[in-house]
């Protein structure tokens, strides 16, 4: 049996939370959940994932935050970091690209556009 890809979600709403591990979790990912970056790194203190999706705007460490901490550690310097956001302005985009992230995705997200994006930057 292959192992089924693990991603952690980074977003401060729980509604947000629930939407992405119902569209991930049915498509056989094996979904876990931070309210923030501040929880994400603690959480990836001691925990592998294969992507992580984060939120922008959120409470102690943003979403910019987080990718600029991961990018600093070999651990994840390569690992596949998906921005799910409200924010689609360009200057928005390019600081996230410069801070290490992979893709963009803006919500409302369509599911199947998500997973597909998740397939992406995975195989």
């Amino acid at each position: 049996m292959t192992k089924s890809t693990r991603i952690l979600t980074v977003d401060d709403s729980p509604s947000m939370r629930a939407l992405l591990n119902h569209a991930l979790a049915s498509n056989g990912f094996d979904v876990a959940q931070a309210e923030d970056g501040m929880a994400a790194l603690d959480w990836l203190e001691s925990n592998e994932v294969d992507v992580v999706i984060t939120d922008i705007n959120m409470p102690r460490l943003d979403g910019f935050g987080l990718i600029e901490r991961l990018r600093e550690g070999e651990r994840h310097r390569d690992r596949p970091i998906l921005v799910l956001t409200t924010e689609s302005s360009d200057e928005k985009k390019a600081r996230a690209r410069a801070a290490g992230a992979t893709g963009w995705i803006v919500k409302p997200f369509d599911p199947a556009k998500l997973v597909a994006a998740v397939r992406r930057v995975t195989h």
